[in-house]
């Protein structure tokens, strides 16, 4: 399918028109939101003042500006996101496809490294990983990559072993042309639903995980994050005090990304799947077209 006709047929697609909507809006905020509001980290008022016409959104138990946080910080947590997406896709295309278009022994190897990353426990390895390393954005992406590839990679490999004994694989291997460069130039080319699919899955893992390690207190505390946000605002009994204003905003703001790319996943799918939206009339059995005759089986 063509790429333009991948991109009407998402728009007309009602979840992936809905999530590209939301997604847009916080990329939106990312991108403006650090030129309208103000110093995320200036004291501007009394601490734990409830949302006001002088501060939309309240301030945190430090005096500052929820509003101004929630929006600079918008712009590094899908940044990280982003480049964990990207990275954790282009690893797991690297070693899924090499595993699968060269198969024996580098496939041998290669699904021994897979399985080991799949049975370790995600979560403690993040901990782990992120306590020990120095703290800011490139180690958080490092982190997230690094315990997030697996997945993608073994599904890239199943792909990969589909595809290698296609004929235009062959015929450009026949050509005398490098295995790598026909993986990358032949193969990887024909999985792009796959991979497309599989950026905005790990797009989706790596802003929850990126947050949660934050709120944990295992990213750079001085910057300003979503994560960040809910790390202080945690700092400052905001839920046993009732400043809900200081955490709600920002949880709003992650759930929403979230339900977005998880919306575009969906849609990318059913576009380039279409038995995955296609209706079924009531009493048919899976797989059999409608308006025909249901079979009946006789004992």
């Amino acid at each position: 399918m063509a790429a333009s006709s991948v991109r009407s047929a998402m728009w007309r697609n009602g979840k992936a028109r809905v999530g590209l909507v939301l997604a847009g809006l916080f990329l939106l905020m990312a991108v403006v939101g650090p030129l309208v509001a103000g110093d995320p980290l200036a004291f501007v008022g009394v601490p734990h003042d409830a949302p006001s016409a002088v501060h939309w959104l309240g301030t945190t138990g430090q005096g500052q500006d929820v509003l101004a946080q929630t929006l600079v910080g918008a712009g590094p947590t899908l940044l990280v996101a982003l480049l964990t997406g990207a990275l954790t896709v282009g690893i797991g295309a690297l070693i899924g496809g090499l595993a699968g278009f060269l198969g024996g022994r580098v496939d041998d190897g290669l699904s021994l490294l897979m399985n080991v990353f799949l049975v370790m426990p995600g979560l403690p390895l993040m901990v782990v990983l992120a306590a020990w390393l120095p703290t800011g954005p490139v180690t958080m992406v490092l982190v997230l990559s690094l315990t997030g590839w697996a997945w993608h990679a073994r599904v890239i490999r199943a792909q990969s072993l589909a595809l290698r004994r296609r004929d235009f694989v062959v015929a450009a291997l026949m050509s005398g042309e490098r295995p790598l460069r026909v993986l990358v130039v032949e193969v990887l080319p024909n999985m792009a639903s796959l991979l497309a699919s599989s950026f905005v899955g790990a797009t989706t893992y790596a802003v929850g995980a990126q947050v949660g390690l934050e709120f944990l207190g295992l990213g750079d505390v001085g910057a300003v994050t979503w994560g960040t946000n809910l790390y202080w605002a945690a700092n400052d009994s905001a839920l046993l005090t009732g400043a809900w204003w200081t955490f709600v905003p920002t949880g709003l703001s992650v759930a929403l990304v979230g339900f977005g790319l998880t919306l575009i996943g969906f849609g990318l799918d059913e576009v380039t799947n279409p038995r995955l939206s296609s209706p079924r009339a009531p009493g048919l059995p899976v797989g059999q077209p409608p308006g025909s005759t249901p079979v009946v089986r006789r004992g």
